[in-house]
């Protein structure tokens, strides 16, 4: 077989993470980096998500990068919640700015990583069957970027179109005068059922659980407003960066178990009609509590009745089986007011089950449904379908997806023990999906350049975490997940929508701020939990001891 090509650093996806560790690993460090991106662009999750109504939850003066100060005071965002192609147009702005598409490799799929102890080297191959070999090999995968499609019985023989919300075609669909089903109500779905029920002639959604959703009261941002903004960004990004979720929300009001109810329910209201994801936040203790938590979401309850004008329809909408915020908050742009509307109808398929789809629709419970499009907003394999669907091969021939058949294990989210010198951004055990991504994905991919540098400077061939370091992680967020109500959903947190992986909740609770102090810590004492060639630690970091 020819021999692999060799570069100093392999990275997989072309996203926000793949991005920014061409600047760090190339520009900064002088690493010779190759990156494979299986879509034609740049974007990640931003490229396929091009369904009409995706926008982001973050705002726009957070949801960008914070590694160029003249980039941040040029770009212009119009938007208070971005929306996906103001969010593609940014990225590819950025990666024009820095010229950083020459180390992408665009339509390819990376298929299988093996490690090679004794040349220390990582070889990925990929579908076209080309291999190239690096030192170092890092995930830029995303935590959802796999779109999930339950297997219904008689998918295959339905005549109309079938569409995806995580793999929208790139030139778009047209549904004008169409009768449109959607499968699904999480925030896809949330999303994009406003946008279609103003096109087709007939929506029908197809709901198996409701979901509580938020307006997000979104709007074009004023010339004084990105003025104000950019005077003090630095200030802006310092605090986000050490706090809760990455970016500065309204702060709790108190522990539901004190506040006066009448002052809350006028803070609640206030939310409300401001717009957001602070509803859920608005008591310190709503993920503890479930008295707190039954306050805010009958709140939520009580705007849905308000809403929507037929009740079997508004209680067909009402969340009762998860607390509110145990899943991800959704904002929506007229999501239930959408239900007011004389072409839209709702199907719970909660006590009848979709039975199977006919080559002209969808039946449940007897009823043929008519549809000439169908639209799956049926979620993603997140935070490890990415990885897993990857056959990625450790020291001794440890196969990643088969170490992790039980639920993903991880040190700081970062890295795993019997996978040398291969790094994960926003992995689980990492705050990732629980914050603002960029955010994250700025610290995640800071630290990654800081350490392989380290590595470099004071040849260290190899490293990984230690058993012992990687199973006290895990044991911490696992202690912070199991003194929430989070895990007693049926979230994509805990891998519950997917049939047969295991529930373990994945994301690491204990906030952006808290977990950078570990991370710098883990740094400045030699990095320790990590395995330096033959030399193991067993120091643990003391937040971990003392939280």
């Amino acid at each position: 077989m020819k021999q692999a090509p060799q570069v100093d650093a392999i990275v997989i996806g072309a996203g926000f993470s793949g991005l920014y560790l061409i600047r760090k690993l190339r520009d900064e460090l002088g690493l010779n980096v190759k990156v494979f991106e299986r879509g034609t662009g740049v974007g990640g999750t931003w490229f396929w998500n091009r369904y009409p109504g995706a926008r982001c939850d973050v705002e726009s003066v957070f949801y960008s990068y914070s590694f160029d100060e003249q980039l941040q005071q040029d770009w212009v965002w119009t938007e208070r919640y971005p929306a996906q192609e103001e969010i593609l147009r940014y990225i590819n702005h950025v990666a024009d700015r820095f010229d950083l598409r020459r180390s992408i490799e665009f339509e390819t799929t990376v298929v299988s990583c093996e490690y090679d102890e004794d040349k220390n080297l990582w070889t990925a191959e990929t579908d076209t069957g080309d291999r190239t070999s690096a030192p170092y090999l890092i995930s830029a995968v995303g935590c959802l970027s796999v779109p999930l499609t339950p297997e219904f019985p008689g998918l295959e023989s339905f005549g109309g179109h079938v569409y995806h919300t995580g793999a929208w075609p790139t030139e778009g669909a047209d549904v004008t005068g169409l009768r449109v089903g959607v499968i699904g109500t999480g925030s896809s779905g949330i999303q994009v059922i406003p946008e279609l029920a103003r096109q087709a002639a007939e929506l029908t959604v197809f709901q198996r659980t409701a979901t509580f959703t938020v307006p997000a009261r979104n709007r074009p941002l004023t010339d004084d407003e990105r003025t104000q903004t950019k005077s003090i960004y630095a200030d802006i990004r310092e605090a986000a960066r050490y706090s809760g979720t990455g970016h500065l929300l309204d702060q709790p009001i108190g522990s539901g178990q004190e506040v006066d109810r009448t002052m809350a329910k006028i803070e609640l209201e206030r939310r409300w009609w401001r717009g957001g994801i602070t509803v859920p936040a608005t008591f310190n203790d709503t993920t503890v509590n479930l008295d707190s938590n039954e306050f805010i979401s009958e709140f939520v309850r009580e705007k849905i009745r308000s809403i929507v004008t037929d009740p079997e329809v508004a209680r067909l909408l009402e969340p009762h089986d998860y607390a509110i915020g145990t899943k991800r908050i959704v904002l929506d742009a007229g999501y239930y007011d959408t239900y007011n509307r004389e072409n839209v109808t709702l199907v719970s398929t909660r006590a009848n089950p979709i039975e199977h789809f006919t080559p002209t629709g969808i039946v449940v419970g007897g009823v043929e449904h008519p549809l000439d499009v169908i639209v799956l907003a049926t979620g993603y394999d997140a935070m490890t379908g990415a990885l897993n669907r990857i056959r990625i091969q450790g020291r001794d021939g440890v196969l990643l997806r088969e170490k992790w058949a039980a639920g993903p294990t991880t040190y700081l989210g970062v890295a795993t023990h019997s996978f040398p010198n291969f790094f994960t951004v926003t992995g689980p055990g990492s705050p990732s999906v629980l914050s603002n991504m960029i955010a994250s994905i700025e610290q995640h991919v800071e630290w990654i350049a800081a350490y392989v540098d380290h590595l470099r400077s004071n040849g260290i061939r190899c490293t990984e975490p230690s058993a012992n370091a990687e199973q006290n992680w895990v044991e911490h967020v696992n202690t912070l997940a199991n003194a929430t109500l989070l895990p007693k959903a049926a979230s994509w947190y805990m891998g519950a929508n997917v049939p047969g992986k295991p529930r373990v909740f994945m994301p690491y609770l204990g906030g952006v701020g808290t977990y950078r102090r570990i991370c710098d810590e883990v740094a400045a004492n030699n990095y320790m939990g990590f395995v330096h060639d033959s030399a193991e630690t067993t120091v643990l970091p003391a937040l971990i001891r003392t939280t």
